[in-house]
This record gives structure tokens, C-alpha cells and sequence, in this order.
């Protein structure tokens, strides 16, 4: 876990300029003007995209894309492994949001960057709900994917955490986009929100409040990564390299550009800027977003484990970290990227 108590935007905005220039958002020196532009597509895993799935967004407004000759196309996919965004990645039209789970049941895939590899969420609940044990009889959601989906293994997560299962309470399905209105409203008393729909939340009805950080409830656990078919890795290397290296780019920019990455945030999310600031501040101060490769060895086998522990993926198959990461273009586009870099702490 790579954390720190957040620094002040006034400090963070103080060293932007020198930070820019060491981390790379400046034009790179000699880069000619591109003679052609390669194209790619990009997924999102929520509809809307949340404030820690704005880096492809980021990246796009800032140049990140075209100072590598590429015109990505941004895709808003329902759930990171929804049938749609896997078999996206699966057939090698785009790469997007994809879990050890598909790569683990035999896909032929791996994951190219852990863009978000630290959980920023929380588990929110009804007023009344103190502890775990009290979910026992509770509607959760199962928003984004139903059974399978990160709602639902997030719900079992909390569960276990007080010796209860999956069958103590009931599940409701929902779109991602459901989760934030369906705690308002109380169709659910449980639900996974990250920090700015939180924040919407306590506003809307300050009688809800998060029960457990997820960071802390499972602090090893792998959240976002990036992957793609074995087939567009071998077939498309250099785009992939460079794709992966401008989003590293404006992962890094989040850090040191508040005030630039900020608007982009609110525009994408569609969400009110007092929310998405709160976002920005708790997840800076987390350290949620990778500044490098964001796929730690050991972070990764601890989740390939949890996963096979709870029968997510097959019994008596442990994969190595190499089966699930492709580290050759992982390696090759932090290069690409100027090298490892710590920004305020925080080098993930």
C-alpha cells in the first residue's frame, strides 16, 4: 500500500511546472509531427464513467493521445467484466477495464496497466446498519453484472466479514448507474459508492454512511487494470506501448494538474464539482491512481488467490503473475513514459 496524508492543491499546483517536465506531460523533445494516426478504442467500466475512470478522458483533453499519434475512441462499458467489455477484449476490437477472473477461467488475455490498482470506494448503508451482522437480512446491490458483478463480490466481501454468506441477504440487480438512487431511495441498504457519489449521498439523506472502506476491507485486492487479447497484444505492441504510456501520463497529471484535470473530471462524470473535488482530494491523498505500472507481483497473487479461495476461479489452476500480466509491454511502456516516477508520495 502506497499512501500518504494528502498534500494542499496550492503545493501540488507550486510544483506542477517541474513536474511536468520530469514526469513528461511536456512534448517530448524531437517527437516528430505524425505522419499518420493510429486508432483504438478504449473502455470505461461504468456508464457514466465514476471520477477514477476519467484517466482515457483526461488524457484525450490534454494531448496525452496525440503526442503519440493516436485517436482513441472512449467506450462506456456497464461493469469492468460485463459480457460487452469482455468480449470487446476478447475479439481484440478494444481494450478496456478486464479482471484476473476471465484471464484465470482461460481467456486469452492479460492485463497491460493497473490503472487504479488501490479500491477508492466505500460500502454504504442505511441508517440503522452499525456493523456487518446487521446486513443480515438487508437488500443489497448487485449493480453492474448481478451475480459475478463487483457489487455482488464486494456485498459477499462485507458478509464474511461477519460469518454471514450470500444467502443472509438478497441481491437487486441494477445498472451501475442505478446504485447512487437506489441507496436514496432505499430499494437497497447496502451498496458500493466511490468518494463523490459519498459525498451525493450524505447530502441527499445524511442518515447514510459508509460502513467499512473497501481499501481496508480488503486492502491486497487488485481493483483496475487495463488488459487485452493476447492476439492484439502481438498484433497492435507499439500502439499498446503507447496507449498505456499516455494514459501513465495523465494518471500523473492528476497529481500535479488540478486545475486542469478537474473541469475534464466534471464534464465526463456529469457530476457536481464540490462532489468531484471531493473525489479528486481523497483519492490524491490515497494514492488510488498509478503513476507507473500499478501491477504489483504480490498484489496480484494475493487476489488470484482470494479468487480461487472463493471459487471465482478454478480450484488446483494457480496461474503466475507472467500468465496474467504481460510484463514486456507493461515494462516497455513505462519506458515509454520517462521511467518510474514517485509524485507526492505516491509510486504505484
Amino acid at each position: 500500500m502506497m499512501r500518504q496524508k494528502p498534500r494542499s492543491a496550492l503545493r501540488r499546483l507550486a510544483v506542477a511546472g517541474a513536474l511536468a517536465v520530469a514526469i513528461g506531460l511536456a512534448p517530448r523533445a524531437g517527437r516528430a509531427a505524425c505522419a499518420h494516426w493510429r486508432k483504438i478504442d478504449i473502455g470505461v467500466a461504468v456508464t457514466p464513467p465514476n471520477v477514477v475512470h476519467t484517466v482515457p478522458y483526461i488524457a484525450q483533453a490534454l494531448g496525452m493521445f496525440t503526442k503519440y499519434c493516436i485517436k482513441p475512441h472512449i467506450i462506456q462499458f456497464d461493469g469492468g467484466d460485463s459480457p460487452a467489455a469482455v468480449a470487446a477484449v476478447t475479439q481484440g476490437t478494444a481494450i478496456s477495464m478486464l479482471s484476473e477472473v476471465p484471464i484465470e477461467r482461460g481467456m486469452h488475455a492479460k492485463l497491460i496497466w493497473g490503472m487504479v490498482p488501490v479500491m477508492p470506494m466505500s460500502y454504504y448503508v442505511s441508517a440503522g446498519i452499525k456493523t456487518a451482522a446487521d446486513l443480515k437480512g438487508k437488500r443489497l446491490s448487485a449493480a453492474g453484472g448481478g451475480v459475478g458483478g463487483l457489487n455482488w463480490l464486494i456485498g459477499r466481501a462485507v458478509l464474511q466479514s461477519a460469518g454471514l454468506t450470500v444467502h443472509d441477504a438478497t441481491f437487486i440487480a441494477s445498472t451501475t448507474a442505478g446504485r447512487l438512487p437506489g441507496l436514496v431511495a432505499g430499494q437497497v441498504d447496502g451498496v458500493v459508492l466511490h468518494p463523490e457519489d459519498g459525498y451525493l449521498a450524505h447530502k441527499a439523506n445524511p442518515g447514510l454512511h459508509p460502513l467499512v472502506k473497501l481499501s481496508k476491507l480488503l486492502p491486497d485486492w487488485q481493483f483496475n487494470s487495463y488488459g487485452a487479447s493476447d492476439a492484439f497484444i502481438a498484433k497492435h505492441f507499439k500502439l499498446l506501448r503507447d496507449t498505456v504510456a499516455a494514459m501513465m501520463d495523465a494518471a500523473r497529471a492528476i497529481y500535479t494538474e488540478p486545475a486542469k484535470v478537474i473541469p475534464i473530471m466534471v464534464k465526463a462524470t456529469g457530476k457536481p464539482r464540490a462532489a468531484v473535488e471531493f473525489a479528486w482530494k481523497e483519492e490524491t491523498g490515497d494514492c488510488i491512481w498509478a503513476v507507473n505500472t500499478g501491477l504489483d507481483p504480490k498484489r496480484i497473487e494475493w487476489t488470484h488467490r482470494y479468487d480461487i479461495t472463493n471459487h471465482d476461479a478454478p480450484a488446483g489452476k494457480a496461474l503466475a503473475f507472467r500468465q496474467i500480466v504481460d510484463t514486456r509491454l507493461v515494462a516497455a511502456a513505462l519506458a515509454e513514459a520517462g521511467g518510474p516516477v514517485s509524485i507526492h508520495g505516491c509510486h504505484s
